[in-house]
């Protein structure tokens, strides 16, 4: 059910909505994340008319934009009144209608390119992940260590700090309502969009953006992932803190990182600020984020692997109650 929406409201979205191209668009950002430069190949219109559509449909808040670099990237709203009469109107649209399949068509050319430099950056760089992951604890046996973890109670909405290839997003899309994945490199989210969307999410995004300051309001997420990311970082702690910023109450931080190690190398060769972390070290940021209940395991590599790093996982929570009918509940 459409919520309320006050007249001048309803009217302004009903003009906004009520042109052809503008239409049009919000069907695209309905399917996948687009630029300027991509509404522009599959609109067959020039930038400068695509970007006053975009102006007029961004200020009445029926599609977002965020930059990545010199990029900006839309994708249509999925709160408010506006965004849920516009919802209503996307989905109303016949899919077999000649202007909306023509368009898809499109919009599947776009991806094909995306899927290929995609491709092509794993290509370039597959012999240096390959080398690290066979230096710890198996993907597989991590991830399922993640799912048990956060089993205990179903989540609606999820943030992954440091997305990489959009992999803990692809894991947990069918089981919440929305995610967001959040990465500073704009190659691996990329990759990431790719991946997403050869695999049909729709509910999950990916975004640039800083870790240590979130374009994200507070109290955001029912549960954060920092996977295999603050080894890279020179400050932890601060990351961390950032990330319950944006907890809801009674909400979850999961931290995936390697155990100490004396494997130099990774951090000559790619970046790696910390050789793992003891598990004290990073319960120590937890609490001082005014998280509680922090949980440590630890995934050796399998016998006879080549692993030599152990993988640490610590799960902590909000302590504050979530409320229900605008009290708190015991």
């Amino acid at each position: 059910m459409i919520a309320r929406i006050a007249f001048d409201d309803l009217n302004a979205t009903l003009k906004a909505t009520g042109e052809e191209t503008r239409l049009r668009i919000l069907c695209l950002l309905a399917e996948a994340e687009l630029t300027v430069s991509e509404l522009t190949d599959i609109l067959r219109q020039s930038q400068p008319r695509i970007s006053r559509h975009l102006k007029l449909l961004t200020e009445a808040r029926l599609i977002e934009r965020f930059r990545e670099g010199s990029w900006a990237f839309f994708r249509r709203a999925e709160h408010g009144p506006a965004a849920a009469v516009a919802g209503y109107l996307v989905g109303a649209l016949d899919p077999n209608d000649p202007i909306v399949a023509r368009d898809r068509e499109r919009l599947a050319g776009v991806r094909a390119a995306r899927v290929k430099a995609a491709q092509d950056y794993f290509r370039r760089h597959a012999a240096e992940w390959d080398r690290i992951r066979q230096l710890h604890a198996a993907d597989d046996a991590v991830e399922a260590e993640i799912r048990t973890l956060l089993r205990d109670r179903p989540f609606r909405s999820l943030l992954d700090l440091g997305t990489g290839t959009g992999r803990i997003l692809e894991i947990f899309s069918s089981e919440i309502e929305r995610g967001l994945g959040v990465d500073l490199s704009r190659e691996m989210l990329a990759v990431a969009r790719s991946r997403l969307d050869h695999a049909g999410i729709r509910n999950c995004s990916v975004r640039q953006g800083d870790i240590f300051d979130l374009s994200v309001p507070r109290d955001s997420f029912d549960v954060v992932i920092i996977h295999q990311v603050l080894h890279f970082l020179d400050d932890g702690g601060r990351a961390i803190r950032e990330a319950a910023r944006v907890l809801r109450p009674e909400g979850r931080i999961l931290v995936v990182d390697f155990a100490p190690h004396e494997l130099e190398f990774l951090r000559e060769e790619y970046a790696h600020r910390r050789l793992g972390f003891a598990p004290e070290a990073v319960t120590q940021w937890m609490e001082q984020a005014g998280l509680e209940g922090v949980v440590h395991k630890s995934l050796a590599p399998e016998p006879g692997s080549d692993g030599r790093i152990a993988v640490s996982l610590w799960l902590a929570h909000d302590p504050r109650l979530a409320l229900a009918g605008g009290r708190e509940v015991a």
